[in-house]
């Protein structure tokens, strides 16, 4: 028990830390640590011949260093218990995005509300990766609930599932390959080979957390519709994990996600998730607010459930 309280408690102290503080900008960050070592490997390895090789590598290294040097100093911690619970629950916090996620998606909803259409596609272009310069409203709700949807896996409850697995190296493990992905899984000249295991060790690490976020989303709200879009629409879409959770909240919603976007100046057609394109109103970004949070709150319930059964995971 004692084993699986030092891991428990700072779960929930960095939940709690998570839902407290969010991430402020001026604070240290270990992501941007994570994508400084990422950029400086692509500036000098994504050049000439075995572009694929070098990414695998410089990805396989980075993963493995984090995991190795944070169970190495787990492992020096250990006997030091509260040492080991203040340092881990940083892990925790850091490692959670619950909050700023919410806060970032209220954000797009309030400009667009109260400074108009241009003002809410320049805040919308902060959290996504299209080209939002001629949305238009219906198109800037909708693209924030898909990113906030797929990003309440990747940001929140991957990294539960990866800490009730391996602990908070293994939390910190996945957030780099999702950094990664982030800043080297594109289509194009650049990083079309040099970031291919990049993003394909990324879809790998999210098959289960996805699959399992779409669910958690379907139990805290009820919603039987919205179990009928994961398994109708879950595998319509171009990421093999992004549909599930875009699925669960279409459904719940009775919306339709998807269509044509514009990414880095090429037009990308996605499948449709759902078929009523009704208009998405202001207000609904706090059920989307409230759906996330329950969520989380899930996850660590059902985390710290498993490291009471699995202390030794």
């Amino acid at each position: 028990m004692e084993n699986a309280l030092l891991l428990i408690v700072p779960l929930v102290v960095g939940y709690a830390l998570d839902l407290l503080l969010g991430d402020p900008d001026h604070w240290p960050h270990p992501m941007r640590l994570f994508g400084n070592a990422i950029a400086f490997g692509e500036r000098n390895l994504n050049r000439g011949h075995n572009k694929i090789i070098k990414g695998a590598l410089l990805s396989s290294i980075l993963v493995l260093l984090v995991y190795v040097i944070l169970t190495l100093l787990n492992n020096v911690i250990f006997e030091f218990k509260w040492l080991f619970v203040v340092i881990n629950s940083i892990w925790v916090y850091y490692g959670l995005a619950n909050k700023n996620l919410i806060a970032e998606g209220r954000n797009v909803f309030e400009v667009l509300e109260k400074r108009g259409l241009a003002a809410g596609r320049m805040q919308l272009s902060r959290i996504v990766g299209r080209d939002t310069s001629q949305l238009n409203a219906q198109q800037i709700r909708t693209a924030v609930f898909e990113t906030m949807s797929e990003n309440l896996s990747d940001g929140v409850v991957a990294p539960l599932f990866y800490y009730a697995v391996a602990g908070a190296p293994g939390m910190m493990a996945y957030k780099m390959i999702n950094t990664m992905d982030s800043m080297l899984g594109y289509r194009n000249a650049r990083y079309e080979q040099f970031g291919k295991f990049a993003a394909r060790l990324d879809d790998v690490a999210n098959f289960i957390p996805a699959r399992i976020t779409a669910l958690l989303m379907v139990l805290v709200t009820g919603s039987s519709r919205g179990l009928r879009f994961i398994f109708k629409y879950g595998n319509n879409h171009k990421s093999p994990n992004a549909g599930y959770p875009e699925s669960a909240l279409a459904g719940i919603l009775d919306c339709r996600f998807g269509g044509p976007n514009v990414y880095q100046g090429i037009v990308v057609e996605k499948p449709f998730i759902g078929a009523n394109d009704r208009l998405i109103e202001h207000i609904e970004i706090e059920r989307v607010a409230r759906i996330n949070q329950r969520v989380c709150l899930a996850a660590v319930l059902f985390c710290s459930i498993f490291l009471t059964l699995w202390p030794s995971a």
